[in-house]
């Protein structure tokens, strides 16, 4: 086994782990979350773990000491991470796995997938509250296209920086692919604390809010 294999088969037990330990406590200490935002989670660990799940014990539990503009914006941006990660997982794996693209077709169709993905996650719950598709749509662009926009141009040059020509055998295409969606969450924080300071966005509700309203 090589060195970057070894990196990556502990990375994926340590990720494991981390999702093992997300689904111990939701469903022992924060069964009221559910749907959604429970997937948000899943998702958020399993892309970053570690850094996921410390992200989870500190903004996204009903147990958080008290909630803040920090909080809500790390909930937002996981929010836009889990819809966009799937996005972009399955962009590189149509590019690179089955079309074998070059460079920028890659880039341009895993933006394109990981913006279709991260809107879809914000339009679905929009529409299920009352709104129009064209509300929905309008509302989610406003709020979302500048995150999105960091978080992927971030990600993607990252990813495609350190993977080079790597195929989706290689360890070191998962290496860059976790390495890259994780600094591409990092980058898209700061955003969406700016978005929701001046109002642009409304952010995540507290998880404190969740489980009084699930009782």
């Amino acid at each position: 086994m090589t060195l970057l294999q070894t990196i990556l088969a502990l990375w994926a037990v340590t990720a494991a782990a981390s999702v093992v330990l997300l689904l111990r406590d939701l469903r022992r200490n924060n069964p009221e979350i559910q749907g959604l935002m429970r997937w948000v989670w899943i998702l958020t660990v399993l892309y970053s773990g570690p850094l996921g799940l410390a992200g989870y014990f500190w903004a996204g539990r009903k147990q958080i000491p008290h909630d803040d503009l920090a909080r809500r914006a790390f909930r937002s941006v996981a929010h836009c991470y889990s819809g966009c990660g799937l996005g972009e997982i399955g962009g590189l794996l149509l590019t690179v796995g089955l079309l074998g693209l070059g460079t920028t077709a890659t880039a341009l169709v895993t933006f394109a997938a990981a913006y279709v993905a991260g809107f879809a996650l914000t339009i679905g719950p929009l529409m299920q509250g009352g709104e129009s598709f064209r509300e929905a749509l309008s509302d989610t662009l406003w709020s979302e296209t500048a995150s999105i926009a960091v978080m992927e141009v971030t990600a993607i040059a990252v990813d495609l920086w350190l993977a080079g020509s790597a195929g989706i055998g290689a360890a070191l295409f998962w290496i860059s692919l976790v390495v890259s969606l994780t600094i591409g969450l990092v980058a898209a924080y700061p955003v969406n604390v700016l978005l929701i300071r001046f109002g642009v966005k409304e952010g995540m509700h507290s998880p404190k809010a969740h489980a009084a309203h699930a009782h």
